[in-house]
C-alpha cells in the first residue's frame, strides 16, 4: 500500500513534498536523469557567446555596425603593439633603433602577421612618443579572432626572445589579441579559484551550522547539482539567446546561494519539528507545508527580480536575466522534489556524522540565542530600535547621492597580468592610445571631398586644446568604409576623456565628416560605449525598478493578504540595497578600501553592477523577509497575538536565517579576494548587502515596525477580500503509514 504523509495536503508546496515523499525513487533518479541530461546535451551543443560586436548600444552599436560589415574587427582591426622603451636612449640612438628593427625582424617572417609598421620608416612619427623614449612596433593579426588568439604565442615568444637580448631596454607586448586571450585567462583562473574556495567555505559553514557532516552534505550538494544542471540548460538557452562569457560565474554564485537557501530552509524545519516530538513523517509534512511554501513564493520573487534584467535591452543583461531566473527556478524545484524524497530516505540518519562539540555548542533546532537576546529589547523600546536602525542604513547609504559610474579601463586589471604593464607604458607615453575614440566612417574613402573632411578634422583636433591625439586612417579594400582613430586624453573612462567625446561627437565630426555628401558615421570605442551604456542605462533603469517593484508587491499581497506587508517589503529591501550601494561607492568609487582590498580606483564604479545589484538583492533579501514574515503569520494564524507573533517567528528563525547569510556572505567574499575590480565590487556589494539585510533590517528593523504597526500589519482593504486565503501553517496530523 501507499504511504503518504499527511491526508489532504493544503498548498502546492505541501503537495509536491507528499508526492516526493511517496515516490522516492521516482524523483530521485528523476532528478539525476534531469541534471545529467541538461550537461550532457549543453557540452554536445556548446554554448554560443555575445559577439563582441553585437555587445555595445546606441551610437557605439551603429558605429561596430559599420565597421564589422566592412570587414573589420571588434571596432578594427585585430592590431598588435611592442612597446619599445628607455629612460636613457631615445629614437635617434642606435642602439634603442637596432633594438625596434630586432622586434620587427623577429615578427615580420610569420605568415599571420599583415601590415607591419615600424617607428623607422618615414610617416610613422604617430610610433613614436613626444620625448623619443617610447617607439612602437605595430601589426594586424591575420584571420578572425579564434584562429588570431591560436597563432599568438608564437609572436609573444619571439618578442620575449628579443626583450631578453637587449635588456637595456623594456621589450614588451600587447594588443588586441594578446591582451584579450591573457586577460581571459586570467579571468577563467580567478573565477575558478573562487569556486574551488566557495565550495570548502560553504560547507564549513554548513557543518558549523548542523553539526553533522551528513546534514551539511545535503543541501550544498542540491545547490551544486542545480548549478551543474542550469550551466548545461544555459548552453541550450543561448542558441536562442547568446549568453555572455561571464554568465558561469554568475550562475555559481546565485544558484549556490539560493540551492542552499532554499534546501536550509526546509531542512532546519524538518528537523525542528523532529525536536518538538513530531515523527519523521508528521515532521516532513509540516516542513512541506511550511517551510516548503515559503520557498515557492520566495523562488517565484526572486524570479521576478531577474525577470527585470529582460528590460534593459542589453544583451549582457538579458543573458544573466535568463541565466539567473533558470538557476532559482532549478533550486527550487529541486528543493520542492528532489529533497523531501532524500530527507524521507534518510530519516534521522540525516544527523549522521554528527561533531560532538559542535552538537553542543548549537542552539536547540529553531532557536536563535543572541537574536533571542537582541529580540527583547528591540521589542520593548521598537520605536528606538526602529528610528536608530532606520538611521543608521540611512547614514551607510548617503555616498550613493554621489554616485558615478564608468567602464573600469586599464587602470583596473591586475598589476600582474600578462601584458597590462605593456598597456601601461603605452597610456603613460602616448595618452588615450589605448582607448581611443574609433570613428566610423561610411563613404567613398579614394574622393577628395573625404581626404579634405579628414584632414579638417586632424587641423579640428590639433586645435581644440583639448589634446587630442595623432589621427589614423585605415580604409577598407573596396574603399566603402574608413575607420579613425583619434587618442583621447584622459584615461579613457573619466571626466576630461568624456568631455573630448562629447567636443568629437558634438563639435568637430559635423563640422567635418559630417559634410560629406552622403556619409554617414558613428564614434565607437571603449569611451564611446561607456558613454552610451550609461545613457541607456538611465532610461532603461525606471522601467526595470517599475517592473520588479510592481510584481514583487502584487506576489506578496496575494501571498500574505496585508497592504502593509506587501509595502513595507518593498521599503525595506530598498533601504538595504541603499546601503549597499553606499558602501560600494564609499570603497570603490571613493577609495577608502583600497589598501585593505589591494586595488586602485578608477574614481567610479562598473556600470552594470547598479542594476545587477538591486534585482540580485532585492529577490535574495525577499527570501529572508518570506521566510520570516510566513513564520510571524503562521503563528499569528494559530491564534498568537501580533506581538507575540512576531517574537516567535524572528526567534524561531533567526538560527537559520542568521545561517543562511553566513553562507551568502562567504560564498560572496570569495569574489572580493579577485584581483580583477569589478568582480570585488560585485563580491563586496552582495556580501554587505545580505549582511545588512539579516541582521539590521531583519533582525531590528522588520519586528520594531511590526510590533509599532500591531494589528495593522495585517491590513486589507475590503475591496482586496477577494484575493484568496492561503494557508500558512500545518495542523494535519500524519496518517498511518501503510506497509
Amino acid at each position: 500500500m501507499t504511504r503518504t504523509i499527511f491526508d489532504s495536503p493544503r498548498n502546492v508546496a505541501a503537495r509536491m513534498g507528499n508526492w516526493s515523499a511517496t515516490h522516492r525513487k521516482t524523483a530521485i533518479f528523476g532528478w539525476l536523469a534531469f541534471v545529467i541530461a541538461s550537461v550532457a546535451i549543453g557540452t554536445a551543443v556548446g554554448q554560443k557567446s555575445i559577439d563582441l560586436q553585437d555587445s555595445n548600444v546606441g551610437q557605439a552599436h551603429r558605429g561596430d555596425q559599420i565597421l564589422k560589415s566592412a570587414g573589420f574587427t571588434q571596432s578594427g582591426r585585430l592590431t598588435e603593439i611592442v612597446a619599445v622603451q628607455s629612460k636613457t636612449q631615445t629614437i635617434a640612438d642606435p642602439a634603442f633603433r637596432k633594438t625596434v628593427a630586432a622586434v620587427a625582424s623577429a615578427v615580420a617572417p610569420f605568415h599571420t602577421v599583415q601590415g607591419l609598421r615600424t617607428p623607422l620608416e618615414a610617416g610613422n612619427r604617430s610610433q613614436i612618443s613626444r620625448d623619443g623614449h617610447t617607439a612602437l612596433v605595430e601589426w594586424d593579426m591575420a584571420g578572425p579572432v579564434k584562429q588570431a588568439e591560436k597563432h599568438i604565442d608564437p609572436l609573444t615568444n619571439v618578442v620575449a626572445t628579443v626583450a631578453r637580448a637587449h635588456p637595456a631596454f623594456y621589450v614588451g607586448e600587447a594588443g588586441a589579441v594578446s591582451s584579450e586571450k591573457a586577460l581571459n585567462k586570467l579571468f577563467n583562473e580567478q573565477l575558478g579559484q573562487a569556486g574551488e574556495r566557495s565550495v570548502p567555505l560553504t560547507l564549513l559553514i554548513l557543518v558549523l551550522v548542523f553539526g553533522s557532516l551528513l546534514a551539511a552534505f545535503v543541501p550544498l550538494m542540491l545547490g551544486l547539482q542545480a548549478v551543474i544542471a542550469t550551466i548545461g540548460l544555459t548552453a541550450i538557452f543561448s542558441h536562442v539567446v547568446p549568453m555572455d562569457e561571464s554568465v558561469g560565474a554568475i550562475v555559481t554564485l546565485v544558484g549556490l546561494a539560493v540551492g542552499v537557501d532554499y534546501t536550509l530552509f526546509y531542512l532546519r524545519r524538518e528537523r525542528e519539528e523532529r525536536a518538538a516530538g513530531r515523527d519523521e513523517g508528521a515532521a516532513l509534512a509540516a516542513a512541506a507545508a511550511t517551510s516548503g511554501r515559503a520557498v515557492l513564493i520566495s523562488g517565484a520573487t526572486v524570479m521576478i527580480a531577474m525577470a527585470g534584467m529582460l528590460f534593459t535591452g542589453d544583451r549582457t543583461f538579458e543573458s544573466m536575466g535568463l541565466a539567473t531566473m533558470t538557476v532559482v527556478a532549478v533550486a527550487m524545484i529541486g528543493s520542492l522534489t528532489v529533497l523531501p524524497a532524500a530527507l524521507s530516505k534518510l530519516g534521522d540518519k540525516v544527523e549522521k556524522g554528527r561533531i560532538p562539540l559542535l552538537s553542543r555548542l548549537r542552539a536547540p533546532a529553531g532557536e536563535g540565542r543572541v537574536w533571542g537576546r537582541v529580540l527583547t529589547p528591540v521589542l520593548r523600546r521598537p520605536a528606538l530600535s526602529a528610528a536608530l536602525s532606520a538611521a543608521l542604513l540611512l547614514a551607510i547609504a548617503v555616498p550613493t547621492l554621489s554616485m558615478h559610474t564608468a567602464q573600469s579601463g586599464i587602470q583596473s586589471l591586475p598589476r600582474s597580468a600578462a601584458t597590462v604593464e605593456t598597456l601601461d607604458r603605452v597610456q603613460a607615453a602616448f595618452p588615450g592610445q589605448a582607448m581611443p575614440a574609433v570613428i566610423a566612417v561610411k563613404a567613398d574613402t579614394r574622393t577628395a571631398t573625404f581626404k579634405r573632411a579628414v584632414a579638417e578634422l586632424r587641423a579640428a583636433t590639433a586645435g581644440s586644446g583639448q589634446r587630442f591625439g595623432a589621427v589614423a586612417v585605415d580604409a577598407n579594400g573596396a574603399h566603402t568604409v574608413a575607420r579613425v582613430t583619434i587618442p583621447l586624453p584622459g584615461s579613457g573612462v573619466n571626466a576630461s576623456s568624456m568631455r573630448a567625446l562629447g567636443t568629437l561627437r558634438d563639435g568637430l565630426l559635423p563640422r567635418t565628416i559630417g559634410t560629406i555628401p552622403g556619409a554617414e558615421y558613428a564614434v565607437t570605442g571603449q569611451t564611446a560605449a561607456s558613454h552610451d551604456w550609461n545613457a541607456m542605462m538611465k532610461s532603461s533603469v525606471p522601467i526595470v525598478f517599475g517592473f520588479v517593484l510592481t510584481f514583487a508587491f502584487l506576489l506578496l499581497l496575494a501571498s500574505f493578504r496585508s497592504l502593509v506587508i506587501a509595502v513595507k517589503a518593498i521599503v525595506l529591501n530598498l533601504l538595504s540595497v541603499a546601503a549597499a550601494y553606499g558602501v560600494v561607492v564609499a570603497v570603490f568609487q571613493f577609495g577608502w578600501g583600497e589598501n585593505l582590498l589591494d586595488f586602485q580606483s578608477n574614481g567610479a564604479i562598473a556600470p552594470w553592477l547598479p542594476l545587477f545589484l538591486f534585482v540580485i538583492l532585492f529577490g535574495l533579501s525577499m527570501d529572508y523577509h518570506v521566510f520570516i514574515l510566513s513564520r510571524i503569520r503562521e503563528a499569528y494564524d494559530r491564534g498568537m497575538s501580533t506581538e507575540d507573533a512576531v517574537a516567535h517567528g524572528v526567534r524561531t528563525t533567526a538560527g537559520t536565517v542568521t545561517s543562511a547569510a553566513l553562507v551568502m556572505v562567504g560564498a560572496f567574499s570569495i569574489f572580493a579576494t579577485l584581483p580583477i575590480l569589478d568582480m570585488k565590487e560585485m563580491g563586496i556589494g552582495l556580501a554587505t548587502a545580505v549582511l545588512l539585510d539579516a541582521t539590521i533590517v531583519r533582525g531590528v528593523l522588520l519586528p520594531a515596525t511590526m510590533k509599532l504597526l500591531g494589528d495593522w500589519n495585517w491590513y486589507l482593504p475590503s475591496w482586496l477580500d477577494w484575493l484568496p486565503k492561503l494557508q500558512h501553517s500545518v495542523d494535519a496530523e500524519p496518517a498511518a503509514a501503510a506497509a
